[in-house]
């Protein structure tokens, strides 16, 4: 027998801002169907819009096709859409906001010609300059509309790069200026240049499918379109692929990284390996963890789905307990990008579960999530478990409590929002009717990830930049 919840989940979820992906096939592949695919592996990261833009290295310097909207990769293109985005260079984006709002206006690429060609650039991650760099423009009489950081950071590349020699050297200079976790990539017509911020807290990596190069957000892109890992971009390194290969620049880097924990936690895919890290396993790792700090007695370990299983069955792993599969979710759910205010997002966006009454009837369960944000989902989680007759409900994090809010790219919110913030664990605890909850320690990171130097901000305020 199966008991339905309907939980309002992505107003207490954390959310990454974006995925960007590039390709450039020297000998003329068209590469817009392999962008396609390498979004779709992305949708994770951004479910608000998506976009393509592609050029022909052959022709004419402002030759840009550009396709963007509103809506998943599947729902903005079609197999027309696609053919017609005909190029073989070419960048791609899948948006969720955290600076500038939920428009089509922000949609990316952001596609622009000016006196000496042509630039595509997608952009993951915050600028926390930009204002800064947005009232030199204006000062300079290069005052702009902009409504995010990407497009003000696609400004300030342009406008160097009419005195610079070169696409890189322009990006050189502007990525020596802006302030921020990053991870960028621009088409110019006859190259694709990645880079990345200087500590490294925004991912990007570097692969290749026969003579093109790629650069993505997660290795998982790579592989979905049969191409193979070739590196990580190094922190503040910008990398440029042209017709005679690739070359390098490390002039940016500053000697520390700070790489963000949270893709080990939630926002990557499992799949993936970044910085030399598989997600999987670290997330493995990390319910290992929980297990010897945080023990419960217990019938079952169970973790909410999707970002619970993995740390679940490393608990289950390591305490021995049972792990158990308690709950089925349903994959077509609603999405909130189509409502335009964050209360009527809030009010449209629910989760469905199933749960299988008669595994939870009448036992002592684990139950295993990634992150606590306001508390709502927990709670009614947690209710729809008693109803279904568990005896007992011992919640564990695999995260931290979140303390504090980033200002890199992720969408924590101001403290005021955190339930963690404002209320002692054991408050918590009685708030999403736990019988025990436990967080992850800052310390066991070094289980998840060893020695990989961390940006973890969002839980103890020791921001890198």
């Amino acid at each position: 027998m199966k008991t339905n919840i309907v939980i309002k989940s992505e107003t207490d979820r954390i959310h990454e801002e974006c995925g960007v992906f590039g390709m450039y096939s020297p000998s003329g592949m068209q590469v817009s169907h392999d962008i396609y695919d390498g979004l779709v592996a992305l949708q994770h990261r951004g479910q608000e819009s998506a976009g393509i833009s592609v050029s022909d290295t052959s022709g004419p310097r402002g030759n840009l096709l550009t396709r963007k909207g509103m809506g998943l990769v599947s729902e903005v293109f079609g197999s027309e859409e696609i053919q017609a985005l005909k190029g073989n260079i070419g960048v791609g984006h899948v948006r969720y906001s955290t600076t500038g709002g939920s428009t089509p206006e922000n949609a990316q690429p952001i596609a622009m010609n000016y006196i000496k060609g042509s630039l595509a650039l997608v952009h993951n991650g915050n600028i926390v300059n930009a204002d800064e760099i947005k009232q030199t423009q204006m000062f300079r009489g290069q005052a702009h509309f902009t409504t995010s950081d990407s497009e003000v950071l696609a400004y300030e590349i342009i406008s160097e790069r009419v005195k610079s020699a070169s696409i890189e050297d322009a990006v050189l200079k502007v990525a020596g200026k802006i302030k921020g976790g990053f991870a960028c990539i621009i088409m110019s017509p006859r190259k694709l240049v990645g880079f990345r911020d200087p500590y490294g807290i925004k991912p990007l990596i570097l692969g290749r499918k026969n003579d093109a190069y790629i650069l993505a957000s997660e290795s998982a892109a790579l592989q979905s379109v049969g191409g193979e890992i070739i590196r990580d971009i190094r922190p503040g390194e910008i990398i440029v692929i042209t017709a005679d290969g690739i070359c390098s620049m490390d002039q940016l880097y500053g000697g520390e990284q700070a790489h963000c924990i949270f893709e080990y936690i939630y926002f990557a895919r499992s799949d993936s390996v970044i910085d030399g890290i598989e997600v999987h396993d670290a997330r493995f790792r990390a319910g290992q963890a929980l297990a010897r700090t945080s023990a419960a007695e217990a019938d079952l370990v169970a973790g909410v789905p999707d970002s619970g299983l993995i740390a679940a069955e490393g608990y289950a792993y390591e305490s021995g307990i049972p792990f158990a599969l308690v709950f089925h979710k349903n994959s077509y759910i609603g999405r909130s990008f189509i409502k335009p205010t964050d209360s009527e997002r809030e009010n449209a966006v629910h989760m469905k579960l199933s749960i299988l009454k008669s595994m939870v009837k009448g036992k002592r369960i684990v139950l295993i999530d990634d992150s606590i944000v306001r508390g709502t989902t927990m709670r009614q989680i947690i209710g729809i478990l008693r109803r279904a007759g568990a005896k007992e409900v011992h919640v564990r994090i695999s995260s931290p409590p979140f303390l504090y809010p980033c200002y890199y790219g992720t969408d924590v919110p101001n403290s005021r929002q955190l339930i963690a913030s404002e209320h002692s664990t054991e408050e918590i605890r009685r708030n999403i009717g736990a019988d025990s909850l436990e967080y992850l320690r800052i310390g066991d990171f070094t289980s998840m990830t060893g020695d990989l130097p961390l940006c973890t901000a969002c839980f103890n305020g020791r921001y890198p930049v």
